[in-house]
C-alpha cells in the first residue's frame, strides 16, 4: 500500500507536514501493514518553539516522517506563509483516537509508552470501552528520567516482543520527538508523539471546549488550568511565535538553517 509523501514547508526551520487526518492516518496504517519505521509528531506552537531555540532539536524534528501541525497557529502558519490550504489541524488527542479507530478495523495492535501507571491504566481501559475492537499489545510509563543504554534497549525490545504495530508516546514536548527520533527506526514501525493526549484520554485532564480550540485558544484554556507549569511555555512562546512568524511573513528573516546533528543521544524515558 503506497501512501503519497506530504510535502512539507518552512515554518521558522522547522518542515511542517501539509498534513491532515485522513492524510496522517493513511500513512501509519500503511507503514504499520509493511512493518517499516515511520516517526510522527503532532506539534504545536511549543514545539516549533522549542525547535528555533535548540538546533539539535530543529534537526531531528527536520528528519521526521511527518510534523502535524497540531496547534490552529501552526496551520495558520501553513496557510499564510505557504499556502497549504489546510481546514484543520491535525490534533494529537483527535489523531490518537483516530488511528486507534483504523488500527481497530484493521486488526493492528497498539503499545502506549510515557506518562504514568495510573493514567495508563485509565487510558487503556477507556480507549478498550470506546474501541471493543481495539487490540492493546502493551503500555509501559515513562522513568521520567534518562534512560541508560541497557534500559533504552529494554524497552524497545519490550515494544517489539509486545506484538505492537504501532507506538504512541506521551512523554511531553520535546522529550517524544527526541525519543520518536532516537527510536522509530529500530522499532520498525510507526511511532506518534501526541502530546497531551494520554491524559486527556484518561480523563485525569480537561480539554478545552470546541469552540477555544476552533479560535486558537486552547492555550488559554491550558494556562487557567496548568498555570505553574505552563505559564513560562505560553507567556513567553506565544508571543515570540507570532513575532517570528511575521518576520518570515515579511521577507525579513529566511530560517534557512535545518539544525544540527545531535552529539549524542539523550536516551529520554
Amino acid at each position: 500500500m503506497n501512501v503519497p509523501a506530504l510535502s512539507r514547508h518552512n515554518v521558522l526551520g522547522v518542515d511542517v507536514s501539509a498534513a491532515d487526518y485522513a492524510s496522517t492516518v493513511a500513512a501509519v496504517l500503511a507503514a504499520a501493514k509493511e512493518r517499516r519505521p515511520l516517526g510522527v509528531s503532532a506539534l504545536a506552537v511549543h514545539g516549533v518553539m522549542c525547535g528555533v531555540l535548540d538546533p539539535a532539536l530543529r534537526y531531528r524534528l527536520n528528519r521526521l516522517d511527518i510534523v502535524a501541525p497540531d496547534g490552529q497557529p501552526v496551520r495558520w502558519a501553513l496557510n499564510i506563509l505557504h499556502k497549504a490550504g489546510l481546514a484543520d489541524r491535525t490534533y494529537g488527542p483527535e489523531l490518537t483516537l483516530r488511528v486507534c479507530a483504523a488500527a481497530a478495523k484493521a486488526g493492528l495492535c497498539v503499545y502506549f509508552y510515557g506518562s504514568r501507571p495510573e493514567v495508563l491504566e485509565l487510558l487503556t481501559t477507556r480507549l478498550g470501552r470506546r474501541f471493543p475492537r481495539l487490540r492493546i499489545a502493551g503500555s509501559r510509563p515513562s522513568l521520567f528520567r534518562r534512560s541508560t543504554p541497557a534500559e533504552q534497549d529494554a524497552i524497545r525490545e519490550e515494544i517489539r516482543k509486545s506484538g505492537a504495530d504501532i507506538v504512541f508516546v506521551g512523554l511531553g514536548c520535546p522529550r517524544q520527538e527526541v525519543w520518536v527520533y532516537e527510536n522509530v527506526e529500530a522499532l520498525s514501525m510507526p511511532v506518534l508523539a501526541v502530546g497531551a493526549a494520554f491524559d486527556f484520554h484518561a480523563g485525569v485532564l480537561p480539554q478545552a471546549p470546541p469552540s477555544l480550540q476552533a479560535r486558537g485558544l486552547e492555550w488559554a484554556f491550558r494556562l487557567a488550568h496548568e498555570p505553574r507549569r505552563l505559564w513560562r511555555r505560553y507567556v513567553l512562546l506565544n508571543p515570540a511565535y507570532v513575532a517570528l512568524t511575521a518576520l518570515q511573513f515579511l521577507g525579513l528573516k529566511a530560517f534557512a538553517d535545518r539544525g544540527h546533528p545531535p552529539e549524542k543521544a539523550e536516551n529520554h524515558a
